[in-house]
């Protein structure tokens, strides 16, 4: 894609330099190619914990220092922007997650939190007896970046029977789910199209519950809270980049792009819990758009 529009990235630079937490800085220094990835896995090692899991803040509106399905989808994050870097350290965070899996293959949405001090209700409140579609399938996603380059998160156990229940919770939808298990489910599918004969299929039927627009409403969430095409769809040449006219993905790197602020920084559009987690979002969400927009050369 031809370039589109531009950011001031050196204000963005200047932003994660006064406001980012030490991981999303080095994450930004390896994005710009100023960086190396023995930094990034530096950084990340403060929250893991002598189980394997992550905990700590590492999601922010998570500040428990247990370790959590939702913080292990941060560190898959990282584990997948290091290649071709690897790290014991993710076959050992699959190992935690084997451990925590549900009879089924699928995560709960959180484990018992015993210290919800700045946690957000939904994590602090969760069922940990029931598989959750939405982190099982956004984990697995983004474990299966990291398994591009990493064979031995690829030929994991717990990655195999997550991808499993993934899968199968995702054949039994019928009608739209909520915003956010069909925005994970569908990153999911496409995480795993080819290497699952059924993904495509699935995909293309899961896909017809967007709406033209690209713009889903996240239930119960703010008032401007929603899931857009980017989200879904943040890499380019992706199948699931293909579920959006192209005139929407062009208007959403356009708006993405004006969204940075004055002082350099991105926000996010949710709900904040802590003014610590609302720093930590900002650093990362202004990482991932410049990750984003780069990535689509449309700066």
């Amino acid at each position: 894609m031809t370039a589109l529009t531009t950011i001031d990235l050196p204000a963005a630079a200047d932003f994660m330099a006064t406001h980012g937490r030490l991981l999303d800085r080095h994450r930004f220094r390896l994005l710009l190619g100023t960086g190396g990835p023995d930094p990034v896995l530096a950084a990340l090692a403060a929250y893991r914990n002598a189980d394997g899991g992550y905990g700590w803040g590492l999601e922010p509106d998570l500040r428990s220092g247990s370790s959590q399905p939702g913080a292990a989808l941060h560190a898959f994050e990282v584990f997948a922007e290091v290649a071709p870097t690897t790290t014991p350290h993710a076959v050992a965070l699959c190992d935690w997650l084997e451990s925590v899996s549900l009879p089924d293959g699928g995560l709960p949405f959180a484990l018992p939190v015993p210290d919800r001090a700045g946690t957000a209700a939904w994590w602090a409140q969760a069922d940990p007896r029931t598989s959750s579609l939405q982190i099982t399938a956004i984990v697995a996603a983004v474990a299966q970046r990291a398994a591009r380059h990493d064979p031995a998160v690829a030929v994991h156990p717990w990655l195999a029977r997550a991808t499993r229940y993934c899968l199968d919770a995702v054949r039994a939808v019928e009608e739209r789910p909520p915003a956010l298990v069909l925005a994970f489910a569908l990153r999911f599918l496409d995480a795993v199209y080819d290497s699952e004969p059924a993904a495509a299929a699935l995909l293309g039927r899961l896909g017809a519950h967007l709406p033209d627009n690209g713009v889903l409403p996240v239930e119960g969430g703010t008032d401007d809270e929603t899931i857009r095409a980017l989200d879904i769809a943040p890499e380019p040449d992706r199948p699931v980049r293909a579920l959006f006219a192209p005139e929407v993905v062009t208007a959403e790197l356009r708006r993405l792009a004006g969204a940075q602020q004055a002082d350099g920084g991105w926000r996010v559009e949710f709900a904040e819990f802590s003014p610590a987690g609302a720093m930590d979002w900002r650093g990362y969400a202004t990482a991932r758009a410049v990750a984003v927009l780069r990535g689509d050369a449309a700066i």
